[in-house]
């Protein structure tokens, strides 16, 4: 049996998984502005553009926004990797109207998504590092921290058959945080207040699955006492 097969055996085995899984803000945007998302992409696929081309390009202005915040030029910096976020968001609309959505292409999203903020953030930390602001060299420490443990816990979560997208800073929280305050030049308050979010995501994400995990326990001891 391949991993994926008994991960989706352990869910229907264990329906406590599934009781808090409820739509993430990601997947409410998607439906609120499907009707916009779907015309686009429909065009994008006419280009000839593929969807694992339209990821690429979003990671590579991200990281031209981020050159921009290193040199201190928060605004445009800004404005550069809202666009690019934007125009990441259609690889996975690309991918469904083609018909063929893959574990890989998805695989491929997530991981660009988890380089995009690491440089990002790469590109903040540098330009407190050039101005001698050490205090908001640590804040961005934790602030990139925090995001990468987010997704991390997630991962490992559904890796063990377990639900993990609660929380209140995920990964669209965080830049609706993070891209207005750089805009308004305000890169010290943005990583601060994601530093404190993002870690408090990441911890009740940790507690989300030390419920689920102990009433896994629960049913295993009783239908063990059952058996004997």
């Amino acid at each position: 049996m391949s991993l994926s097969a008994k991960r989706n055996l352990a869910k229907k085995e264990n329906p406590e998984n599934n009781m808090n899984s409820k739509p993430t803000f990601s997947d409410s945007l998607r439906k609120i502005f499907k009707g916009i998302l779907d015309p686009i992409g429909a065009f994008l696929n006419r280009t000839g553009l593929t969807p694992n081309a339209v990821t690429g390009l979003g990671l590579v202005g991200t990281t031209f926004g981020a050159y921009l915040l290193s040199q201190g030029k928060m605004t445009i910096g800004g404005i550069t990797i809202l666009l690019f976020v934007l125009v990441d968001v259609f690889d996975g609309t690309m991918a469904r109207l083609r018909g063929e959505p893959s574990d890989f292409g998805g695989f491929v999203d997530s991981v660009s998504d988890r380089y995009a903020e690491f440089i990002t953030f790469g590109g903040i930390l540098y330009y407190f590092l050039s101005v001698n602001d050490h205090v908001g060299v640590m804040i961005t420490f934790l602030a990139a921290a925090g995001s990468v443990l987010v997704s991390y816990v997630k991962a490992r979560a559904e890796g063990l058959g377990f639900t993990a997208k609660v929380g209140i800073l995920t990964r669209v929280e965080r830049y609706i945080v993070l891209i207005p305050l750089l805009i308004f030049n305000q890169p010290f308050v943005a990583v601060t207040l994601i530093a404190l979010l993002g870690n408090i995501t990441a911890f009740q994400r940790i507690l989300h699955v030390r419920v689920q995990g102990r009433e896994r326990m629960r049913k295993a001891k009783e239908n063990k006492e059952y058996i004997h």
